[in-house]
């Protein structure tokens, strides 16, 4: 009597079988808009000052040199997106391209650093809300509008996806206002003595000023953990990487431009450089741009909340996690248990820790992730899987994949000892959960 050897618990991994119920809605517009939201966070309105204080005048360039990096990135995002449109993002692409064992080890780092990103923008909503009440009431508004944003959000994807699509759409628009009115109007006070190349530049400096850099580029890889939900997908994911990334790469250059033309040296002192920055214009511009904050983090947790939930859902279809968490609502064809769970842990990180405590670990999971989807993206097209079509077949995607992996390499040398081994210790923690997981079914498994 033999047994049946088990070499993953994942009877569906290899097909789209755990996309289905889900509705493919999302075009390339919506799918581009969610990725706009998301990459347009709180670092926008932060990073110009830390880009000033270390380069000065020169900060443009390394804006455009991460943006190079995460174009190459976006490249091996679009090549597996096209080849492999199934939810769960960059877990589907890496167990897709390298087996369940490496997906399951991508994937719990990938949901990490999106709930521990989700809970360190619900933490900075809370306090950006909470700085402009007296101090008595600063730590219940700063719990309240944590909790409370989470939780709506959650509630209208719970809904639909549908829902949760128009809801990404409007606060894209709305968090994007802010900042063209800043564009359009800084361009005008621009003042040509302003733009000083700093007396001396470190290798720390310089270092210091890519990370925060490529943190203010990240998470347009989030929208793609709804790819089961998305239509046409082998054309929809490619353009709405490319639109969104361009996009997002000309605004920053542009704010970024106008703050060192407008303040000048006092840029890297000013703790909200756009509100000064407006504020020698006008008052009501000043304002505009503290709003503009607030409704950019909003806007950063409906695309969040839209998108990374649907990781847990895929590992649940997969028999990764309790199956529970793959369930469907009947009317919105939501994975509601994955969102109320995802949005729970989001809130207890927002409620014990602050915007830097979580957003520095979460950067770094990232960078090994895009590392993961880069080299995914080259096996992939090695080992010519396309599961949904004609895939994208970009033409120097080997150099992508070199620009993009390599790169990430750095970004993650560039992190501290403690911080390198907490990634590592991560990283076996989840291979030591998959193996017990796979022993666990391997002695279940009925006598052949």
């Amino acid at each position: 009597m033999n047994r049946t050897k088990v070499d993953a618990p994942a009877p569906l991994r290899g097909s789209l079988d755990r996309d289905a119920g889900l509705v493919r809605v999302m075009g390339p517009v919506s799918l581009a808009a969610s990725m706009i939201s998301i990459v347009v966070g709180s670092g926008i309105f932060l990073v110009p000052t830390e880009l000033s204080r270390s380069m000065g005048s020169l900060a443009p360039l390394a804006m455009l040199a991460c943006a190079i990096v995460v174009g190459a990135v976006g490249v091996c995002m679009a090549e597996c997106g096209s080849r492999v449109p199934s939810s769960g993002g960059v877990y589907a692409f890496v167990e897709a391209g390298f087996g369940p064992c490496a997906g399951y080890v991508a994937g719990t780092l990938f949901w990490i650093a999106n709930v521990l990103a989700c809970g360190a923008v619900a933490s900075a909503l809370g306090e950006a809300v909470a700085a402009t009440l007296p101090s008595a009431f600063r730590a219940a508004a700063h719990a309240a509008v944590a909790v409370g944003t989470v939780a709506a959000v959650c509630a209208i994807n719970i809904a639909s996806t549908g829902r949760g699509i128009r809801l990404v759409n409007l606060s894209t628009l709305a968090k994007l206002i802010p900042l063209i009115v800043f564009v359009g109007v800084g361009i005008f006070a621009i003042h040509g003595e302003n733009f000083t190349r700093p007396t001396s530049m470190s290798a720390g400096d310089i270092g210091r000023t890519l990370l925060l850099t490529m943190f203010a580029l990240q998470g347009f890889e989030v929208s793609l953990c709804a790819g089961g939900e998305i239509r046409d997908p082998n054309r929809t994911i490619p353009r709405a990487i490319l639109l969104a990334l361009s996009a997002v790469t000309a605004l920053y250059i542009a704010v970024q431009v106008i703050a060192q033309g407008i303040l000048g040296p006092s840029l890297g002192s000013s703790a909200v450089p756009l509100a000064d920055a407006m504020g020698r214009i006008s008052p009501a511009l000043r304002l505009l741009m503290l709003v503009g904050a607030a409704v950019s983090m909003f806007g950063w947790l409906t695309s969040d909340i839209l998108g990374s939930p649907r990781i847990l859902f895929a590992f649940a279809r997969d028999g990764l996690l309790p199956r529970a968490l793959g369930r469907l609502n009947e009317r919105g064809h939501a994975p509601y248990i994955a969102i109320i769970c995802y949005g729970a842990i989001a809130v207890a990180l927002a409620l014990s820790g602050s915007f830097a405590q979580l957003a520095v670990p979460a950067s770094l999971l990232l960078s090994a992730i895009y590392f993961a989807a880069c080299a995914s993206a080259w096996q992939l097209a090695r080992r010519g899987i396309a599961r949904a079509g004609e895939p994208l077949r970009f033409r120097w995607l080997s150099a992508a994949v070199v620009i993009g992996a390599g790169s990430m390499v750095i970004m993650i040398a560039l992190a501290s000892r403690v911080e390198i081994l907490g990634l590592l210790i991560l990283t076996g923690l989840s291979l030591l959960v998959y193996l017990i997981q796979t022993r666990v079914l391997y002695r279940q498994q009925p006598a052949a």
